[in-house]
C-alpha cells in the first residue's frame, strides 16, 4: 500500500498512483511536477474529456447526503439497455426536494422497431414502481450524440438557475454524456481551461455554467449486482453491445435449454410449444439442449464451448443460482440483469433463470 502523497490542484483529492481505475489516480511521474493533477482533471483540463472512476458505497453515500442538502437539479443516467441493473437504488429518499430528470442512454442499441414515446412512458412506469418520480424523461445516444442537445435544452429549463448534478452507475455512459454536453452547450472543444476546478475529496467535478453555477460530475457507482463485475474486461465487449441488437427467436418445446455463453441459462418448463425472443448483444453465443443434459453440460463445457467466462475464471466464477418464474400476463419480460432479456408473448409459461451468485434476475412488463 503506497502512503497517501499529495493532493491534486484540480478537485482536492488525495493523488495515488496505485490503481488507475480508482479516484485521484496520477502516474508516478507527475509527482514530481510543482503542481500535481490527477488523470480525471488532466483529462478534463487538457482534452475536455470527463472520466469514470468507480466509487466506493460509503463514497456514495456521502455525496448522496451531499445532493439532498443542497438546492439542485439531478440527472440521472441509465443505461436503458440494462435498466434495472444501471438503476441506483434508494436515489429517491436522498434527493430531497430536488427535481429529478431521468434519461436513458444507448437508445441507438435497441432495434429501430420500437417507438421511443411507449419507451418513455414504460420507463416513466419502471421509475414509479422504484419509487422516483422524474419530472421529465429522455432518451439519448450520448456515443452518437442523439436527443443530447434537447436534452441539454431541457435541463438548462428545469435548473432555474441552479446547480446540476449528473449521477450514475459504471458502465452506463455518464462520462460520454457530460462530454456531449459540454460539446453541444459551447460547440467548441476546449470550454475548459482553468487550471483549478474547485471539488471537494470525492472528487466531484464542477463544470463551470454561465450564469456562475455549476454542472457537477459525481463518479460512477458500482451497483454490485451488474453482471459486468463477473466478467473479463476482455468479455465486457461480447457481453456490452455496441450496436444495435437483433432479436433471436427460439422455439421451444417443454423441457429445452438455452444457455448465454456461461453466463446465464433459461430453462423452459411447461406451458406447450412456445417462442421466445432473446434480447441480448449479437456477440453473445446462444446455445440450445435438452434440459436434462444441461447441467452436465454446462460442467463439462463452461469457459470453452459455453464462453465467457474465461478458462482461468473458473476457480473463482460463482455457481449459477436459479429462479423460476410463472408468466401470468402476455408480453412480458424475463431479465437477466446486464445481459438483456427474454420476451415471453403469452401467459400461462413457467420458466427458471440461473445467473451467478450475486447477479439478479427479474420480471417485468414488456419493454419492446
Amino acid at each position: 500500500m503506497s502512503e497517501q502523497l499529495d493532493i491534486c490542484m484540480g478537485c482536492g483529492v488525495k493523488v495515488q498512483t496505485e490503481n488507475p481505475e480508482m479516484i485521484g489516480y496520477a502516474p508516478a511521474s507527475a509527482l514530481a511536477k510543482e503542481m500535481i493533477i490527477c488523470q480525471r482533471c488532466f483529462r478534463l483540463k487538457h482534452y475536455n474529456e470527463v472520466q469514470d472512476v468507480n466509487l466506493t458505497d460509503d463514497d456514495f453515500l456521502k455525496i448522496l447526503n451531499e445532493i439532498g442538502r443542497t438546492d439542485a437539479l439531478v440527472v440521472m443516467i441509465v443505461d436503458i439497455f440494462d435498466f434495472n441493473g444501471s438503476w441506483l437504488p434508494g436515489l429517491h429518499r436522498f434527493v430531497g426536494k430536488n427535481k429529478v430528470l431521468l434519461v436513458g442512454n444507448k437508445v441507438d442499441l435497441l432495434p429501430k422497431s420500437v417507438k421511443h414515446n411507449k419507451l418513455i412512458n414504460w420507463m416513466k412506469h419502471e421509475a414509479k414502481q422504484l419509487g422516483l418520480k422524474p419530472e421529465e424523461v429522455f432518451l439519448v445516444s450520448a456515443a452518437k450524440g442523439l436527443n443530447v442537445k434537447e436534452t441539454a435544452g431541457a435541463i438548462d429549463e428545469l435548473r432555474k438557475g441552479k446547480d446540476v448534478y449528473v449521477v450514475g452507475c459504471t458502465n452506463v455512459g455518464k462520462s460520454t454524456f457530460i462530454n456531449r454536453i459540454i460539446k453541444e452547450v459551447t460547440g467548441e472543444a476546449d470550454v475548459i481551461t482553468t487550471s483549478h476546478f474547485p471539488g471537494t475529496t470525492l472528487d466531484i467535478i464542477k463544470i463551470p455554467l454561465d450564469d456562475e453555477k455549476s454542472l457537477i460530475d459525481s463518479p460512477g457507482i458500482i451497483n454490485h449486482h451488474q453482471m459486468a463485475h463477473f466478467v473479463d474486461k476482455r468479455d465486457l465487449k461480447i457481453i456490452t453491445p455496441k450496436k444495435e441488437i437483433k432479436p433471436k427467436v427460439f422455439q421451444l418445446n417443454e423441457g429445452q435449454t438455452l444457455f448465454f455463453g456461461g453466463l446465464a441459462r433459461f430453462d423452459y418448463i411447461s406451458g406447450g410449444r412456445r417462442s421466445f425472443v432473446c434480447y441480448v448483444s449479437n456477440e453473445i453465443n446462444i446455445h440450445r439442449t435438452k434440459t436434462e443434459n444441461a447441467a452436465e453440460l454446462y460442467d463439462k463445457h463452461v469457459g470453452e464451448l459455453l464462453t465467457p467466462p474465461r478458462p482461468e475464471q473458473l476457480d473463482s466464477f460463482p455457481e449459477l443460482v436459479k429462479q423460476e418464474f410463472f408468466v401470468k400476463e402476455a408480453k412480458t419480460d424475463i431479465v437477466f440483469s446486464g445481459l438483456g432479456w427474454i420476451t415471453v408473448n403469452e401467459p400461462g409459461v413457467k420458466v427458471a433463470a440461473y445467473v451467478p451468485k450475486g447477479v439478479q434476475t427479474l420480471i417485468r412488463k414488456s419493454l419492446i
